[in-house]
């Protein structure tokens, strides 16, 4: 690598991206879809996928609502570090509460950093119908509880940067929509 690339490479900003919504709103497919379209123009992509972070860097935790709120920092402070560096860090994360995301937000306005709140907006009556996970289902059967949007509250973002409402495009005009913002705000 000479010189030059490294003085390029260095002048990327980074951003973290936060996708909040209700579980199978789409998060984490919109976000997997963009960073394609961005891996293949040169971007350096990286999504922080909700379930694996849980797996990985939050295990032990549960769904108390302190608990959430540890694993949403925790979540930030890596987005912000992969930003801070140049990464565009992409978070389908749930955050159900307005507190745990405005604290990521100052952690990325204290160094600097770009934050982008997209609010996934699919009605609950949707994602019961998509339940990727089978989570609505387990639900309904008495077998889980503490459910984001059903037995568990979830904030709605009052004024996110964008708002997507996925039963009503593809993924992929989802994932161009988020693409567009990302252009208008130098971070595409």
């Amino acid at each position: 690598m000479t010189a030059g690339q490294q003085i390029q490479e260095s002048d990327v900003t980074g951003a973290t991206v936060w996708l909040t919504g209700l579980p199978s709103a789409g998060k984490t497919t919109i976000a997997r879809e963009l960073a394609g379209l961005l891996r293949a123009r040169g971007r350096r992509v990286e999504v922080l996928d909700g379930d694996e972070i849980r797996e990985f860097l939050s295990a032990g935790l549960g769904f108390s609502r302190e608990d959430r709120h540890t694993n949403v920092q925790r979540i930030g402070f890596v987005a912000e570090l992969l930003a801070r560096n140049g990464v565009l860090a992409l978070v389908p994360v749930i955050a159900p509460f307005t507190d745990s995301r405005e604290a990521v937000r100052k952690r990325h306005q204290t160094h600097g950093t770009p934050y982008l709140e997209v609010h996934v907006a699919t009605p609950v009556e949707v994602c019961s119908v998509r339940d990727v996970k089978g989570l609505y289902a387990k639900q309904a059967a008495g077998e889980i509880s503490g459910l984001t949007g059903v037995d568990d509250p979830y904030e709605e973002p009052e004024s996110p940067d964008l708002r997507i409402e996925s039963q009503d495009q593809t993924v992929p005009e989802s994932a161009a929509a988020l693409h567009a913002l990302l252009t208008e705000r130098g971070l595409a």
